[in-house]
């Protein structure tokens, strides 16, 4: 009784004072009411006028006023443009919608009401500082279609707009980052940024800071895909042979040999299947000793376990395809082809064997970030979807943006329908298919939501044995035609079965979409005959259009419910645009994967109490509820995950900070002579240190070790046991001599081959030093993060261990790193060429973005050393920014690179 008290008392209040959106909305209104009053006198402007509008603006910023003072005028400045350019007016909920843009939040807004309109506004207006805005897109497509649609508006108003797609070069990125505007996709902006911090000098870095970014689609972007790293990688050993001979052990594993769970999906040999596997692999001659989890077969037991999960958890036409003899990931959000992308830890490498297509060899990260790091690395970050209320916790936890939902510019009409759920696929299926049909017949256009090729496919056999007319199925494998399918979708009796609608970017209008037809059909015509045929479709699509409305609008049809509620809504929200009537419902049997790995409590003997009978199905507010309430566990569970994930990654990106700043430091500096000075005293102090015990006679050094390292790490011949024997002797006179002799023998060097090649030399060794390192430090934080866990049965926190870990280890990698650049600078000889130092060449690093649950790439470990004494453990955040000359933020009373700065 409390509950519906609480209830009851929740709506109440709602009506009485809004929602936290509404309030925000309302806040909005009086700027609204401002810039309409200055439309009268921005529609007598000319289109010069209106252009200097532009000049006039960046005028008052340099002056001293505000981006938010600006808003009123500069956003009338655009509306008058849009109608100008491209004929289209904001309507007023748009002009909210980019002040919430503008506002570090997110913009809900239904399906159809102009998302790629609303943009316009915010872009522009932060544009005028002229720091570069980034509008990031899900895909290439819409990154160049809107990039070509809006910047019409952004040239009129004397502003150049870029493109970022896969397949430029630095050149052309560079020109394009140049921009006031650049479009492009979350994946390009990130590893763009990535291969920034992989370049040896400013002039060949792309990117020129972060300053704001608008990101269409922020729930498909921020947290769909924040699951997946950005992975730079770079080829390992070829192991081809070894994963064929390991995928034929496969056809031996039976029922009882493994356990799968799918709801984490994972997969483990059972000791049944332990067992058998030890017999066969012994047979074969790939057991190194007599157990299978001796330390000696690791590797073979990465192998065998990334082989099983291909086998049985991973499907063809579902969670990949086969295309041009390669295994195609498909994304399961979107389900679309991810070309480039590649499953880690082997297990792209298992799938190609399970297909019998060409195995490619493995990578070793190189560089990786995650999306909730990359994106925080903005000043100012918004975003835009139809559906981000049900992610808002996660929107503010993560990004701090707030979500606002904007009302629809005309009252919504569509009709909603409970859910209803059958016993059997079987069955659903069957009465999806004859609404469909009954659809069609009647005129009414349709448009159908799987959750996989296999079964959109499946569904479209079905509809051709009924004799249902022309179908269209838009899905992975036919992703060229996917914008002209959807536009299409709005005729009269068509059908459209989608994989998923998530970010497809073409509006469904009902008879057609106006824009697409012209494009196509108007190609190679001009003057009159071109007018003549815009004419002809605008009026076909006006006639259809009316029948579409008199058949009821655009029936959805869900096959099944998703894990995520917004990938529902986003398929429910494709109908009743702009004020359309329309209709849409979701079909559900017992069968489905949602209700069987998650399975609803209670819901047959709720169905049995309903009086569900063979073939027929069962709607009411309670199974809706029922299932809403178990799509909600499951997105707090990959909540939890992805935080967890976060938390892990935050440790590497406070770290990875570091090496970026103090690289980009070391670019900037016309010479890094002094602090290659500091890491060479540095490695001789580590030497004495090493081989001079502290308070210990002469006769007990380690005068062996001493003249080993100094050879290896110095190029010095030195006389240790001649030093060790002389009188009054001691560490402090060893170091000096030490000190003066390797000094010595950089300044000889740089006498041989001058100052100015050496100050080169000594960048690029420092530089390479740094990267080679950071590389094998990604794979020992990497290997840690996967062990660490277990340390939680010894009642010890696994975050905090890791915490502590990976800051030693980031001591060890300065320490590592000061031996190296010395012990390369010491060895070092040249052969001089005039050519200026070319830029690293990338082209053979492959671009991944993987499930984290899928595992991270193999790499090799860390063979770090230890540092010659203990440093104060300090937070790294408070690490970032710090100049290398100002105090230590520990405390120590050093200057910073003297102490946790030191190489």
């Amino acid at each position: 009784m409390k509950g519906i008290d609480l209830m009851a008392l929740a709506a109440l209040a709602r009506r009485l004072f809004g929602t936290p959106s509404d309030r925000q909305v309302k806040r909005f209104q009086p700027k609204v009411a401002q810039i309409n009053a200055l439309e009268p006198q921005f529609e007598q402007l000319s289109d010069d006028e209106l252009r200097a509008k532009t000049a006039e603006f960046r005028e008052q910023l340099a002056a001293g006023r505000s981006i938010n003072d600006l808003i009123v005028p500069a956003f009338a400045t655009v509306r008058e443009a849009s109608k100008r350019v491209l004929g289209m007016r904001h309507f007023d909920v748009q002009l909210i919608g980019g002040m919430v843009l503008n506002e570090r939040a997110i913009a809900e807004m239904r399906t159809g009401e102009g998302k790629t309109l609303v943009a316009t506004l915010a872009v522009y207006l932060n544009a005028l500082e002229g720091k570069g805005v980034h509008v990031v897109t899900v895909n290439d497509y819409l990154a160049r279609r809107d990039a070509a649609w809006m910047g019409r508006i952004y040239s009129f108003l004397g502003m150049s707009t870029g493109i970022i797609v896969h397949g430029l070069t630095d050149a052309e990125r560079k020109a394009a980052y140049e921009a006031d505007i650049t479009y492009g996709t979350n994946n390009e902006f990130g590893f763009d940024y990535l291969r920034d911090n992989m370049k040896y000098s400013r002039a060949q870095m792309v990117q020129r800071g972060h300053a704001y970014a608008i990101v269409d689609e922020v729930d498909s972007i921020l947290i769909d895909e924040a699951r997946t790293p950005l992975i730079i990688s770079g080829p390992s050993e070829d192991r081809s042979e070894l994963y064929v001979r390991i995928d034929g052990l496969m056809s031996i594993i039976e029922e009882g040999d493994f356990e799968v769970d799918e709801k984490h999906r994972a997969a483990t040999f059972t000791d049944q299947g332990i067992e058998k596997l030890e017999e066969r692999l012994a047979t074969e001659g790939l057991l190194k000793s007599a157990s299978l989890y001796d330390v000696e077969n690791v590797a073979l037991v990465h192998h065998l376990n990334s082989a099983l999960r291909a086998h049985k958890l991973f499907r063809k036409d579902k969670d990949y395809i086969v295309r041009n003899d390669e295994v195609v990931i498909i994304d399961e959000f979107s389900g679309r082809m991810m070309p480039g992308r590649r499953y880690s830890e082997g297990l792209h490498q298992a799938l190609e064997a399970k297909e019998h297509v060409k195995i490619q060899a493995e990578n070793q990260t190189l560089a990786s970030i995650t999306f909730q790091n990359y994106f925080r690395l903005y000043k100012k970050l918004a975003g835009m979807t139809g559906t981000a209320a049900t992610e808002a916790e996660e929107f503010g936890d993560i990004y701090g943006l707030e979500v606002v939902t904007i009302p629809t510019n005309l009252p919504i009409q569509r009709k909603d329908d409970e859910d209803a759920i059958f016993r059997t696929a079987e069955e659903k299926f069957d009465a999806i298919a004859d609404l469909i049909k009954h659809c069609q017949e009647r005129g009414q256009p349709v448009l159908v939501g799987t959750t996989s090729i296999e079964k959109s496919e499946m569904l479209a056999e079905l509809l051709r044995k009924k004799n249902v007319g022309q179908m269209n199925v838009l899905n992975a494998r036919h992703h060229e035609q996917e914008a002209y399918i959807v536009a299409d979708a709005g005729l009269p009796g068509a059908i459209t079965i989608a994989t998923n609608m998530a970010g497809r970017g073409t509006d469904i209008q009902l008879g057609g979409n106006l824009e697409m037809r012209i494009e196509r059909e108007t190609e190679g015509l001009e003057g009159e005959a071109r007018e003549a045929k815009i004419a002809e479709i605008k009026r076909t699509i006006a006639e259809a259009k009316e029948k579409a409305l008199a058949a009821g609008g655009l029936m959805v049809i869900g096959t099944e419910r998703h894990e995520s509620r917004r990938i529902d809504n986003q398929l429910r929200g494709r109908s009743g645009r702009q004020g359309d009537p329309g209709h849409s419902a979701f079909f559900l049997s017992l069968q489905d994967d949602l209700m069987r790995i998650f399975p609803v409590d209670s819901m047959d003997s709720m169905l049995s109490k309903l009086g569900l009978q063979q073939g027929e199905s069962i709607t009411h507010p309670w199974v809706t509820k029922a299932i809403e309430r178990a799509q909600g566990k499951v997105e707090a569970r990959n909540f939890d995950i992805r935080k967890n994930i976060l938390k892990y990654d935050d440790v590497m990106n406070d770290q990875r900070k570091v090496i970026f700043e103090q690289r980009l430091e070391l670019m900037d500096a016309e010479d890094v002579g002094e602090t290659v000075t500091e890491m060479r005293h540095g490695v001789v102090d580590a030497i004495v240190s090493r081989s001079i015990p502290p308070r210990s006679y002469p006769e007990q050094w380690d005068v062996e070790l001493m003249a080993t390292e100094a050879k290896s790490l110095l190029n010095l011949d030195i006389p240790a046991a001649e030093w060790a024997a002389e009188e009054g002797i001691d560490a402090e006179i060893v170091t000096q001599r030490l000190v003066e002799a390797a000094d010595a023998k950089a300044a000889e060097k740089r006498e041989k081959y001058s100052a100015d090649i050496m100050r080169q030399v000594e960048k690029s060794i420092v530089l390479q030093s740094i990267d080679g390192l950071w590389r094998e430090h990604l794979a020992t934080l990497d290997h840690l993060s996967k062990v660490v866990g277990w340390r939680g049965i010894a009642q010890r926190d696994p975050l905090n261990e890791y915490k502590q870990e990976a800051f030693e280890l980031f001591q060890n990698l300065l320490g590592t790193l000061r031996e190296r650049v010395t012990q390369q600078l010491s060895h070092v000889e040249l052969q001089i060429r005039p050519e200026p130092q070319p830029a690293p060449d990338l082209s053979g690093l492959q671009q991944t973005h993987i499930d984290p649950t899928t595992g991270e790439n193999d790499a090799v470990g860390d063979d770090a050393s230890i540092p010659t004494g203990p440093l104060k453990p300090i937070d790294p955040k408070l690490l970032v920014g710090v100049s290398r000359n100002a105090p230590c933020p520990c405390g120590s009373g050093k200057k910073f690179k003297h102490c946790h700065g030191a190489f």
